[in-house]
């Protein structure tokens, strides 16, 4: 699909705008006119810069990610685990868990959003994740036979989603960092 002539701004502006709309009214009631207005821009142009509502969302979700977990290295599994918490601030946190929950909803409706999603958030986080687990096995931080390895995505999103429904208490920087040191790091025998 043809991508030209936004600028970077103006395409950072558009995404924040569906991120924000999205905090606003969901997925469900995320309209390609609605971001249009807001953006003064047309359904047509985004139509053609992106092609779908799904596509345009999965774009702007992985605009807003500002952790690259592919570009963390601190030499050991808990430092690169610290980096990737540190790297992202409280209040965006909330927003981010706020969002994946009202987003889980739309994905088992919507299988072109879920695709969309798979190709440009999750297996980029994926891959980056793994990168990151391969070093600490090859540092000899991990058993590579560890059945836990193939589960961390299980648990950090999980992490994210379950603290708001079970405790109404929102993800911040500290819940994540005792998370990862009391369960993500003891189930792979880290140090």
């Amino acid at each position: 699909m043809a991508r030209s002539r936004l600028t970077p701004e103006r395409e950072s502006e558009l995404y924040a705008t569906v991120i924000d709309l999205l905090g606003e009214v969901g997925y469900d009631g995320l309209t390609m006119d609605a971001i249009a207005a807001r953006t003064r821009s047309s359904k047509a142009t985004l139509y053609r810069q992106w092609g779908s509502k799904p596509e345009l969302v999965a774009q702007s979700l992985r605009h807003h990610k500002p952790v690259r977990i592919a570009e963390i290295d601190t030499g050991t599994l808990r430092g690169d685990f610290h980096e990737m918490i540190r790297r992202s601030d409280d209040c965006r946190m909330e927003k981010d868990s706020a969002m994946m929950r009202g987003l889980a909803h739309a994905v088992s409706e919507n299988p072109e959003l879920l695709q969309a999603m798979r190709a440009l958030l999750i297996e980029p986080e994926m891959t980056g994740l793994d990168l990151l687990l391969r070093r600490a096995v090859a540092r000899g931080e991990v058993d590579a036979g560890n059945p836990a390895l193939g589960l961390v995505p299980h648990m950090m999103i999980g992490a994210l989603v379950a603290r708001p429904l079970i405790e109404d208490l929102p993800v911040d920087q500290a819940y994540l960092t005792t998370y990862v040191d009391a369960v993500v790091l003891p189930a792979l025998g880290a140090p």
